[in-house]
């Protein structure tokens, strides 16, 4: 069932992933900007194909049957409230407590991190820059589907509460909308001591913003009617509905600063994370490394003039 609601909604939306195009290729670009020398050098200079493959994972969710369930997890299946303290750390743990069949039917995203991390680790100590960069992109995406609560919780679509639709609203509307309100320069990122920790950290508190998504949306909808609260716009050669953009600036009022917050934790997790693997592979001279990347078109190119005055003495 939830993979059926994520292809509908790609379809209806022109959108894949917990962030949309957006959300997902600004939180790999960012988080370039987090690392510290040597690495920053490299991963800047693969940055288009970093920002470009941000959304590879989701386009496997329809081709991959065992995509789907590594993008999000129920944290409602397990708890009821926080803290998060019955669910393993581990998969093979949680396998032996619940079942696999079970654990991947309510999503496995901060175990898959986990399984991306000694991928990466791997591809870094053996210097293979095709799967450095690949797992790159991808482990950047599981990272901001962790930071999304509508991928913490079975109700992942309103559906439960009569909200449909405010997955998209919340995690790719309000980002499309208002992203040039958003600071998202978090400063260097650092080794993780226990990165298994720190994803956990992630997933709880996005797990613990489920209730606040929700509440808000029903309260702001109670100043709107169907007819103000939607309209219709033009993706490509397609006509949607979408939420308004009075009524998701009423909503981003609502909620605060909690998306930007939610991008900004995603960015400086995946520089910790990617500077991890790469410090436990024992820091392998990645200056020599060639690769025929996919170079990205003017749309996907880094916004260069955007970024130019905050990320200033950065390559000092």
């Amino acid at each position: 069932m939830r993979a059926i609601f994520f292809f509908l909604f790609a379809f209806l939306t022109l959108e894949l992933g917990a962030w949309g195009f957006y959300g997902h290729k600004k939180i790999n670009e960012i988080a370039i900007y987090t690392l510290p020398k040597p690495l920053f050098a490299f991963y800047k200079n693969n940055a288009a194909y970093i920002i470009l493959h941000a959304v590879d994972a989701d386009k496997r969710r329809y081709l991959i049957e065992d995509e789907a369930c590594r993008h999000y997890l129920d944290g409602d299946f397990y708890e009821r409230a926080l803290p998060i303290d019955t669910i393993p750390f581990y998969y093979k743990e949680a396998c032996l407590k619940y079942g696999e069949d079970t654990v991947k039917a309510h999503g496995i995203v901060p175990w898959h991190i986990q399984t991306m991390m000694y991928r990466l680790t791997e591809a870094f100590k053996t210097k293979d820059i095709t799967q450095i960069l690949k797992l790159s992109a991808d482990l950047g995406h599981y990272v901001g589907d962790c930071h999304v609560p509508l991928h913490a919780t079975s109700n992942y679509n309103g559906q439960k509460t009569n909200q449909v639709g405010i997955h998209g609203l919340w995690e790719s509307r309000l980002p499309e909308l208002f992203n040039r309100e958003y600071d998202l320069f978090t400063g260097v990122a650092v080794y993780c001591d226990y990165p298994v920790k720190s994803t956990w950290k992630a997933y709880e508190e996005s797990y613990g913003l489920v209730d606040s998504v929700l509440a808000m949306e029903k309260k702001v909808s109670k100043h709107f009617k169907p007819s103000k609260k939607y309209t219709f716009e033009k993706k490509g050669n397609t006509t949607i509905k979408v939420y308004s953009k009075e009524f998701s600036e009423a909503y981003q009022q609502a909620v605060g600063t909690m998306v930007e917050d939610r991008m900004r934790s995603s960015i400086l997790l995946l520089g910790g994370l990617w500077y991890t693997c790469w410090v436990n592979a024992g820091q392998p001279d990645l200056t020599e490394l060639k690769t025929d990347v996919i170079p990205a078109n003017a749309e996907d190119a880094i916004d260069e003039e955007n970024s130019k005055e905050k990320l200033k003495g950065r390559e000092e």
